[in-house]
Parts: C-alpha cells; sequence; structure tokens
C-alpha cells in the first residue's frame, strides 16, 4: 500500500504567517481551477474528498496542507495551493493569492518539489508558465500531470505529450539554472499513470 494512502487533513493556511514550523519535506500541487488538482490529490491518496474539488471554480482560496503519517512519524506534507486562472476572482483576492503563491513557492525551504496540474486538452497555458517560473527559478524538480488523458485518443495523447516536451525542453534551454521538469500522461477516473506518480511523489517525500 502507498504511503500516500495515510494521507490526513493537517491544517489551512491564508498568511504565510500561518505556515506550519515543522522541518518536514512538503510537495505542492498547483494547477489552473478546473484542471483536475483535488481530484488527482484525491486518487493518489486513494480517498474520495480528501482534497476539496469545488463545484465552482476558483472557491478554493487557502493552502490546504495534508500529512502523511508513518507509525509515529510524519513523512511530510502535500500541499493543495488555491487553483489560479478563473476570470470571476475578486481581484482583491487575485492579487492575495498570487503573492501568497509566489513567496510560498520561492521561499519555502521545505519545498521539494512541485507537482503541476495541466488539462491535456488545453495544454500549458500562460498561467502555467508564470507558475513554472516562479517555482523552477529556485532549482527544485517541477513534475507535470497531464490530465483528463481519457479524453484523448491515442493520437492525440501522442501529440498533447509531443508538445508539452518540447516546451519544457525550451524552457530549460532557455533557463539551464531550471530544475528538473518532467511530465506524464494522467486520468483520476481511470487511474492512468497513477502508480509513476505516486512513485515520484513518495521518492520526493522521503529522499
Amino acid at each position: 500500500m502507498s504511503k500516500l494512502q495515510q494521507a490526513k487533513f493537517f491544517v489551512t493556511v491564508n498568511h504565510l504567517a500561518d505556515l506550519p514550523k515543522e522541518i518536514l519535506p512538503e510537495i505542492a500541487f498547483a494547477g489552473r481551477s478546473n484542471a483536475g488538482k483535488s481530484s488527482a490529490i484525491n486518487v493518489l491518496c486513494s480517498q474520495k474528498r480528501l482534497a476539496f474539488a469545488s463545484k465552482t471554480p476558483g472557491r478554493t482560496q487557502h493552502i490546504n496542507f495534508f500529512c502523511i503519517p508513518d507509525k509515529d512519524l510524519i513523512l511530510g506534507h502535500l500541499v493543495d495551493l488555491p487553483g489560479y486562472g478563473y476570470a470571476k476572482v475578486d481581484r482583491k483576492v487575485q492579487a492575495h493569492w498570487e503573492t501568497l503563491l509566489s513567496k510560498y513557492l520561492q521561499e519555502r525551504n521545505q519545498l521539494r518539489g512541485m507537482v503541476l496540474i495541466v488539462d491535456s486538452r488545453r495544454g500549458i497555458t500562460d498561467l502555467d508558465r508564470n507558475m513554472l517560473e516562479w517555482f523552477c527559478s529556485t532549482g527544485k524538480p517541477v513534475h507535470l500531470l497531464i490530465t483528463k488523458c481519457d479524453k484523448l485518443n491515442l493520437s492525440e495523447k501522442s501529440l498533447v505529450m509531443k508538445a508539452v516536451k518540447d516546451e519544457l525542453k525550451s524552457l530549460n534551454d532557455l533557463h539551464p539554472h531550471f530544475g528538473e521538469l518532467t511530465a506524464q500522461l494522467f486520468s483520476s477516473t481511470k487511474r492512468l499513470g497513477l502508480e509513476e506518480a505516486d512513485e515520484l511523489v513518495c521518492k520526493w517525500l522521503i529522499n
């Protein structure tokens, strides 16, 4: 059984000062609203409602921490960041999110890596690129889950992955100081790519 299946809600944070003080590894999950972030966390942890998948994109406005217990210890935290890119969010709220996200991603020493959720039907958007630049400047790795791939046929899957990998290579060529950038196809509903994603997240937490 994956260690991620032991995940439990830990704390909700809306200000940097309230971040957990423990020096434990953290894996951030980020992505556009409605890209499938909450569903990806839930299926990785084999739980239905650990991360709240709101029917209204942009509803989640805080950073949610889920701890991964192992006997009497906590291995680390999965960190669910606010979804971004939903036009109807109030500008002040959006500005707060951006400040919170950028500072957390760039300054949080406990962060081991980021899982970026990208909708396979949209590909990497400008907002995703901004997120990559915020985080990759730290030199830490990013793994892209290209979600909802069950909605694509084989040819479309191949084209999407080629486009994503070409763009990640271009980013690395432009910014050689960036951390490692990897990607895979993923489907929460069909559980496609689950084993690969689980192995990578657990590796980041433990190593």
